[in-house]
């Protein structure tokens, strides 16, 4: 981790700084603030004059400036004054006659930002009827869109679905105070971009499927800070797509977040990997799926990650891990070396994200409420991970007649090695509290579990672990015995556990 507080240290002394001062106020180039007219070429003149006059700041002044796709240029920071609102264009032929660009673009730029406390509004709704428009007159072309129904609708393809911002192989960004809000897909997506600074932005976007709220792929040095998500999909989102490639040296802190899916998330895209991440101090509310979802299935390396004080209330799942091996032309990647400390998570019953504008799918299946997981495959193991001061509150509830098996039958719990990775992969599982397979170096110390009600399922099922420590692990309730499991367990070493029955009754080593 030294390498990332170097990092940090070096961003906060230097910060980012532009070489002009000079201000390009867009209405001096025929922009309108009157919510109808199109001032893309007003916006984009001036931005191509700041840059090629050194640099400068765009400045958008207050009022509604509709706009299309713009770009984005070295040394040029675009200012969203207190008020002023920079509206997409809501025809879907404006994005391009086939893929969708982003409404605002950067590509191989340097020293570009987007500040002030003003907003980006992606007008989702009113672009989505003009792209149903297209599809249905066959003037957009998109061959997924009618069978693609998991969510049982027609959904366009995410080629058709513009993002907001897109930019790519850019260094030196600052992203700050703007509001982003009502997109159709990703809503940020940068790419193989380097030392960032993101801060103090709100994302508010549950429009349509696919909301991630930042997806930063196979970026470095980055600094994401004091924002709030608020979407349809995955809020904070690393993703890898370059098997060469990293999401490197990458701080996160003091966020909020409400999901649709998961809250902290990296994968699902994980060909290159994860290395040297930092988390501190998130909170999550509302969210349908994990509030920490780490996950490498496409062959990418996973590792050195340090993850503290998260607080989860109304959240489907807690903590999810994952070595898979979606990707059939890479052997499997690696997940090690994980720190997950001071955490406090309330599991519901129920659907944590019903009730919003487009919340995620449900399940296709009755089931009880999910454990967290740690899982590798057979001959490919997690390894090295420390989960320390985690308390987890389950609804309990459990109902016998949805569990396909018991305790007794751990082989019948599929392997699904090439699944999409989700905390409800497996279907049913035998545990309430914890589920932990093919994995060594698992250490878990001051862990308080507890359910309301009642839960028939076992708490912590180990099976396949080679070197076990458990200590300070708390279980206030147990309505059936072993409360553990260690099934296949080598090296085990178990320690000042706080169990409602005597431990040799509490734990069973098969």
């Amino acid at each position: 981790m030294k390498s990332i507080s170097l990092f940090i240290v070096f961003i906060l002394v230097a910060g980012f700084t532009f070489a002009q001062t000079r201000v390009y106020n867009i209405n001096n180039y025929g922009a309108k603030a009157d919510g109808k007219t199109d001032n893309t070429t007003a916006i984009q003149t001036a931005i191509d004059k700041a840059s090629a006059n050194g640099g400068g700041i765009v400045l958008v002044p207050a009022g509604k400036f509709v706009t299309g796709v713009i770009n984005l240029k070295s040394d040029v920071e675009l200012h969203l004054a207190l008020n002023a609102v920079l509206m997409a264009t809501t025809k879907r032929i404006d994005y391009g006659p086939e893929k969708a660009s982003a409404l605002i673009n950067a590509n191989d730029q340097h020293h570009i930002a987007i500040t002030g406390k003003g907003t980006i509004d992606g007008r989702g709704e009113a672009l989505l009827k003009d792209i149903y428009r297209m599809l249905n007159n066959g003037t957009l072309q998109d061959p997924e869109w009618k069978t693609y129904n998991d969510w049982h609708q027609m959904r366009p393809a995410e080629d058709n679905r513009p993002k907001l911002i897109l930019f790519k192989n850019c260094d030196k960004i600052t992203i700050k105070n703007v509001t982003i809000k009502n997109g159709l897909c990703w809503i940020q997506d940068y790419r193989s971009c380097t030392n960032m600074i993101i801060d103090s932005i709100k994302v508010l976007s549950n429009t349509f499927l696919n909301n991630d709220g930042i997806d930063l792929v196979d970026c470095k040095n980055v600094k994401l800070t004091n924002s709030f998500f608020n979407v349809a999909d995955d809020g904070i989102c690393l993703k890898s797509y370059d098997p060469h490639g990293l999401c490197e040296n990458i701080y996160i802190a003091n966020c909020r977040v409400r999901s649709s899916a998961s809250a902290l998330k990296l994968g699902t895209g994980s060909f290159g990997g994860f290395k040297n991440i930092k988390v501190r101090n998130i909170y999550v509310y509302d969210t349908y799926r994990s509030a920490i979802a780490l996950e490498t299935v496409d062959g990418g390396l996973l590792q050195d990650i340090d993850i503290r004080n998260i607080t989860a209330k109304n959240t489907g799942n807690a903590i999810f891990m994952r070595l898979g091996k979606r990707n059939k032309n890479a052997a499997p990647g690696q997940l090690h070396s994980v720190y997950i400390g001071n955490v406090k998570v309330e599991v519901p019953a129920g659907k944590p994200d019903a009730g919003y504008q487009m919340d995620g799918p449900p399940e296709p299946f009755p089931h009880n409420v999910f454990p967290s997981s740690i899982t590798g495959i057979p001959g490919y193991h997690v390894q090295d991970i420390t989960l320390e001061n985690i308390e987890i509150n389950y609804a309990g509830g459990a109902k016998k007649q949805r569990a396909n098996f018991n305790a007794d039958t751990l082989e019948r719990i599929p392997e699904r090695i090439a699944n999409y990775p989700e905390f409800s992969m497996f279907g049913e599982l035998p545990a309430w509290g914890f589920y932990v397979r093919h994995a060594d170096g698992i250490k878990m110390k001051n862990i308080k579990l507890s359910y309301a009600g009642t839960d028939f399922r076992t708490a912590c099922i180990f099976d396949d672990v080679n070197g076990l420590k458990l200590e300070g692990i708390h279980i206030t309730k147990a309505e059936t015995l072993p409360v553990m499991i260690l099934n296949k367990v080598t090296n085990p070493s178990v320690q000042k556990m706080q169990l409602p029955v005597n431990a040799k009754k509490a734990i069973r080593m098969q």
